[in-house]
């Protein structure tokens, strides 16, 4: 396979991937809102799903080195479209708490087997000193295409449909289900696995292929995990690099979550904020896209993509305190304001993630790629469940505005965690024993 074809493929997958998710975004509430679930119920469908990943993140990460990419994220998007046709068809609490199970389990199988694919398949073509950017801006670019487009068409399908609002609402649910089994084609024909190391030492190797026994496989995924955990803590430039990924999650709940409420503020209604953050969502999703398809660009002007981390880092942190400071305008100079903040940190903020994506890529090994991308997509996790317990108290002592502020001020300082980041280690390490 050429790099050509593998940024390509993982191009198209990303798109396919994410699709889904983007198509069940707007309706999602309003569904199950229309079948009779009130507020707390939708909040614990909700939780069961966020708790779902964080359990299954790393057992997910270390079974993908082990296993192979293709097979988990295969598995993933099964689980994906069965979990949106148990959605699509939902009429119970029971029966959403379930859906949101299997897209919990989905999320969690696909949170970064296709990324270490590409990174592995451009390995195995142009070696290990291989320029990354262009082929993970690609697919940055396509996952923020599927899910702006997505949104956009969650959000305006069901207004062009006849039938009551749980129909309507149901139909972007049922193309989510359809685009998830073109994924899962897409995932089966396009990814053949490229050579790497399996994250297994030698004896349990030749254990696994003289017994082709699933408990002799699943037995080397603790010993991932707790590989990928030794890594991190050893190499201290990757352990300051996982850090940045949990102030970008404290940065991405705090706006997440205060944004439809502002907007709401501003136009003076829930259903018309509502609408308003429907578009507001896409703008932030067409910035990651433009923002991700700059980043190899910006990576060159400035040289080194650790310069090109912090200067975007920096303009994130002031694209974030403009938001903070539309608070003081109204009606629509506020949503104006708020839209032009939101696309700039968002520009940024694609720019920062995929030159810190190569970053850690340069610093892990092949066996423990997908393991340590799981520990990456943990710090997002826990860094946005810090600040959503936080939010009450800030926002009563220092308002939306306020809040936004002190957000920016941890991102900027966030920046001072590329300066001067450890050499990364050239000699891979070795797998762990099981003695």
């Amino acid at each position: 396979m050429s790099a050509t074809g593998a940024r390509r493929r993982y191009a198209l997958v990303q798109f396919l991937v994410w699709l889904p998710p983007g198509l069940m975004m707007a309706p999602m509430v309003l569904l199950m809102s229309a079948r009779g679930l009130d507020l707390g119920q939708i909040g614990l469908v909700s939780a069961a799903y966020s708790v779902t990943i964080v359990v299954l993140e790393l057992p997910t990460g270390g079974l993908a080195d082990v296993v192979g990419r293709r097979t988990v994220l295969a598995i993933g998007t099964a689980f994906s479209a069965t979990g949106l046709v148990v959605m699509a068809l939902a009429d119970t609490v029971w029966l959403f708490f379930l859906a949101s199970l299997f897209k919990g389990v989905a999320r969690a199988l696909s949170s970064g087997p296709a990324q270490a694919w590409y990174v592995d398949a451009l390995h195995a073509t142009e070696g290990p000193d291989a320029d990354l950017k262009p082929g993970l801006a690609l697919g940055a670019a396509a996952s923020s295409t599927a899910l702006l487009g997505g949104v956009l068409a969650g959000g305006l399908v069901p207004l062009a449909l006849p039938g009551d609002d749980a129909q309507r609402l149901a139909v972007p649910v049922w193309c989510g289900a359809v685009a998830a089994v073109a994924a899962l084609v897409a995932v089966v024909v396009a990814m053949p696995e490229p050579p790497r190391s399996r994250a297994v030492s030698a004896g349990a190797s030749a254990r696994s292929r003289a017994a082709g026994r699933l408990g002799e496989i699943l037995r080397d995924v603790p010993l991932t995990i707790r590989g990928g955990f030794h890594m991190a803590v050893r190499d201290r430039g990757l352990a300051r690099l996982l850090l940045v990924s949990a102030a970008g999650g404290m940065m991405l709940s705090a706006i997440e979550t205060l944004t439809p409420v502002r907007l709401a503020q501003l136009t003076g209604r829930l259903e018309t904020g509502s609408t308003v953050y429907a578009f507001v969502a896409a703008v932030g999703f067409a910035a990651n896209a433009v923002g991700s398809s700059l980043a190899p660009s910006v990576a060159r002007l400035l040289r080194t993509s650790i310069r090109a981390a912090v200067a975007a880092t920096v303009v994130t942190a002031a694209s974030l305190a403009g938001l903070a400071a539309s608070v003081a305008l109204d009606g629509a100079a506020g949503v104006v304001a708020a839209g032009v903040a939101y696309f700039l940190v968002f520009a940024a903020l694609s720019v920062v993630e995929l030159v810190r994506g190569e970053l850690v890529h340069m610093r892990v090994e092949s066996s423990r790629r997908a393991t340590v991308m799981s520990v990456d997509s943990l710090q997002l996790q826990f860094g946005g469940m810090l600040i959503t317990l936080g939010l009450g108290p800030l926002t009563a002592g220092l308002g939306i505005g306020g809040t936004w502020g002190a957000v920016a001020v941890l991102i900027l300082a966030s920046s001072l965690l590329f300066v001067r980041l450890p050499a990364r280690r050239t000699a891979p390490q070795p797998a762990p024993s099981r003695t």
